[in-house]
């Protein structure tokens, strides 16, 4: 077999004279009577190679034979284009190799799709011929960079002093918010282990260990419905430290992201990231992850409107909601009332019964609302929400919760339809104190925002027992361009504090020490104070690529319906491995 000297995108005009040999797969064949020309390509790159079939018969009949996509490899000489036969376009554009020497190595079947032209080909065909797919330059760029993403995230840690330890796959199911997926034990029958969810309560436990600073790329697993950005199966970046605050792992955290984007994509990106407190964030911007790469603010009405003769702002405040707007600048030509009729439809998607808009105009304002309006309160409310003739203002009144998530999601929307987001901005920031605790008025019982390790804010610890929804929680995410790509806290490392949490939650003491019991045993035996973060790598990686799914930078993903359209995943089991692990389908 002809063994290669060089990849297809590393020969240049350096190698001009020299004897070089080169494997791959045939992109494109072009016949040209007496010559014939191949694309060779491989992940490397393209190299033209030409065969001069009048050499012998045998070279003959292998350029006869050869089609797009065989496997082959070439000997040959490196020889300068001709003037006007230059591809700037190619690395190896200025050379070309003569074949004295060609080898099929493998045959190909007529591909279902061109791998390398450009075509829309349906997400499912590519699925099922990922092996195919993944040949695409894209694909084959996206990769590389999740795995220049994974090196630098390495080689950042290891400089910080972090060590990378592997935590179990086959564990305990324990509650993390989601289902777990579960795997029948054949050595222990009617007995389970879960697929883990993240390696929380390990980590923890390393830190009990003495261990400092651990971090692990790790797959973690959650049997939830799927969206766009969303896998059963999925990989984090994930870090824990001892003796550690906000303050102290904070830039630790940015100085990754920032060699990151530096190392990927040769851009500089400016630090200490700005902070945002949770309830800063909902109200203006609607959301605990909002994208700043636009200005567009949510305005509070309620002091100005209170007593408005319209009737449904009127009574939303009497019973405690809100009104609150936005100003949507030099707006009013584009935001016909079609637009606003759609924009109306995303706020009822979000819990809303409408959406209200006044229109400022030349000649005045413009909306069905105004009537009910005395004049000195649409002054102050066009004052304070600082419009101008060609501004547009949109209303939602309703239940704090609801007027945060339609405004929220209006916001996105307006920032599309009027251009106002910079597409190639990069702007992170941390959202900090969330609530520790949210009511469940299903359950009738609060439940953990984040999950039930999480320590509260010191100065809030006297409120468990007098307002339990009211405390703040040292959890933090970091949100890139409106995307949470992280998320972590500072961690209950008190025996007795997580106890209590539990206690909060409804967790009794044996419900507690059946789950969590290894736990709260190694909290007992001088566990340090300790925190730390998680991140979402698909996610990152999607973002950098500027893909628009995670499908796009996992070699082998799964479906919207948890499945794999390569392997038939998941598959019918032979009756056999059910006995032996004893169990039995109930189709009632």
């Amino acid at each position: 077999m002809i063994k290669r000297t060089h990849h297809c995108g590393e020969l240049s005009d350096k190698n001009d004279g020299q004897t070089v040999s080169l494997t791959g797969w045939i992109q494109t064949r072009r016949d040209h009577g007496g010559l014939v020309f191949i694309d060779l390509w491989d992940k490397h790159g393209i190299t033209q190679v030409v065969l001069n079939p009048q050499i012998d018969d045998n070279a003959h009949q292998a350029a006869q034979s050869l089609r797009n996509n065989f496997v082959i490899g070439i000997t040959g000489h490196v020889r300068l284009r001709p003037d006007g036969m230059i591809n700037n376009q190619l690395a190896t554009g200025k050379i070309e190799v003569y074949v004295e020497a060609l080898e099929i190595l493998n045959e190909s079947k007529t591909p279902p799709f061109s791998v390398w032209d450009e075509n829309d080909v349906q997400e499912g065909t590519r699925l099922l011929y990922r092996y195919l797919d993944l040949r695409d330059e894209k694909m084959q760029r996206n990769l590389n960079l999740r795995y220049q993403i994974t090196r630098t995230v390495r080689n950042v840690l290891h400089e910080k002093g972090f060590t990378e330890i592997e935590t179990p796959m086959l564990t305990r199911s324990t509650p993390e918010g989601a289902r777990d997926y579960l795997v029948p034990s054949r050595v222990n029958p009617q007995k389970f282990y879960a697929l883990p969810q993240s390696p929380q309560l390990f980590k923890q436990i390393l830190m009990v260990s003495g261990m400092d600073r651990y971090f692990q790329i790790v797959k973690c697993f959650r049997d939830e419905d799927l969206r766009q950005d969303r896998q059963p199966e999925f990989t984090q970046i994930d870090m824990e430290l001892s003796f550690i605050d906000e303050e102290t792992l904070f830039p630790l955290v940015e100085e990754m992201i920032a060699t990151i984007y530096k190392e990927t994509r040769d851009i500089t990106v400016g630090t200490p990231f700005p902070i945002i407190k949770y309830q800063d964030a909902i109200d203006r911007y609607g959301s605990d992850k909002p994208d700043l790469r636009f200005d567009l603010e949510i305005v509070d009405l309620g002091d100005v409107l209170e007593g408005c003769g319209f009737k449904v702002f009127a009574e939303t405040l009497k019973s405690g909601g809100q009104v609150r707007a936005l100003c949507a600048k030099k707006s009013t030509s584009v935001l016909s009332r079609k637009v606003l009729d759609d924009l109306t439809e995303i706020a009822k998607t979000y819990g809303a019964k409408g959406m209200a808009w006044i229109k400022v105009n030349e000649d005045g304002l413009q909306s069905p609302i105004i009537k009910f309006f005395e004049q000195p309160m649409l002054d102050a409310m066009i004052k304070k929400m600082g419009a101008e003739v060609g501004d547009t203002i949109l209303f939602s009144a309703d239940q704090p919760k609801v007027v945060a998530d339609a405004l929220g999601h209006l916001r996105l929307a307006l920032g599309k339809q009027l251009g106002l987001i910079d597409e190639k901005a990069i702007k992170l920031a941390w959202v900090t104190e969330f609530p520790l605790l949210e009511y469940d008025p299903e359950e009738k019982r609060y439940i953990a925002m984040h999950h039930p390790f999480t320590s509260p804010l010191p100065e809030d610890v006297d409120k468990f027992e007098t307002d339990p929804g009211g405390i703040r929680a040292r959890a933090y995410d970091l949100v890139l361009n409106g995307n949470e790509i992280g998320g972590g806290s500072i961690r209950i490392h008190d025996q007795k504090m997580q106890a209590k949490m539990f206690q909060l939650l409804g967790i009794g003491e044996k419900e507690a020490n059946g789950k969590f019991g290894f736990l709260l045993e190694a909290l007992q035996y001088g566990a340090p104070p300790h925190g730390g973060i998680a991140f979402g790598l698909d996610r990152i990686a999607m973002i950098l690529a500027g893909a628009d799914s995670i499908r796009d930078v996992i070699a082998f993903p799964k479906t919207q319906k948890a499945t794999c359209q390569m392997t038939q995943a998941p598959s019918d089991i032979d009756p056999r491995q059910m006995k032996e692990l004893k169990l039995k389908f109930d189709l009632s």
